[in-house]
């Protein structure tokens, strides 16, 4: 049996409620400029929190409808949403301000393509000198992957996109609606955050330092307006 159209009908269903949410947008744009050309990654842990977070909700909705308030879970998670996104607005805009502990010179990274490019950092008696940037990016990809599972328990509504599996004639139907469910949250988020990471890497590294900090000015002020929206909507 074609499955082609209930799998069409979820990929196009999810991505549009990735992009038509501004708190999606928010909370994953200030990490994916700061991860630059590994934003893709953040992308990709924030999809898979969301759906770990929707799965969540929705087995604690099936199970525990009786015992547990779903619905107000679903209420503090949205606030919670809005103070995460403050917080990540308020650490973005400081990142840019906070004041240098220590000089800047250009160096070479010779990882993957050459690049060329000022740097923080202290001198080390060392022949060679390597910047660890791994760890940032763990920490960021965590932070990314908390906050989707926080977004997809916030929000009942999100019930009302899996209405049309009850429609469908077949189970394979179904099945095939939710495959492209999830393969379309993944995908919108990673193309989000690529573009993104993108625009920032090539910022960055044509030593373009104003326009990058606009950048990441953007960022954080996007995050908190939406934050302190949130909350107070909620």
């Amino acid at each position: 049996m074609d499955t082609t159209f209930p799998l069409t009908a979820g990929l196009i269903a999810s991505m549009l409620h990735v992009i038509a949410g501004p708190d999606h947008l928010a909370a994953v744009a200030p990490f994916a400029i700061e991860s630059k050309r590994k934003a893709w990654k953040i992308g990709l842990f924030w999809g898979i929190g969301h759906l770990v977070g929707m799965i969540a909700i929705g087995l604690l909705f099936a199970i525990f409808k009786e015992i547990i308030p779903v619905d107000t879970i679903s209420q503090y998670s949205e606030q919670l949403v809005g103070v995460v996104l403050v917080g990540i607005g308020c650490w973005s805009l400081y990142r840019i301000f906070k004041k240098r502990r220590h000089h800047k010179h250009l160096h070479v990274h010779t990882e993957n393509a050459p690049v060329i490019h000022s740097h923080e950092h202290k001198h080390e008696h060392n022949p060679t000198h390597h910047h660890q940037h791994s760890e940032a990016l763990k920490q960021n990809n965590f932070a990314s992957f908390s906050i989707g599972i926080l977004h997809g328990l916030a929000g009942i509504s999100h019930f009302l996109l899996f209405l049309p599996v009850l429609g469908f004639e077949t189970q394979s139907d179904s099945i095939a609606y939710i495959i492209g469910f999830a393969i379309g949250i993944l995908v919108a988020m990673i193309t989000f955050a690529f573009v993104i990471g993108k625009v920032s890497s090539v910022v960055k590294n044509g030593h373009n330092e104003i326009f990058f900090n606009g950048i990441r000015f953007a960022g954080g002020l996007f995050a908190l307006v939406i934050g302190i929206y949130w909350i107070f909507s909620t």
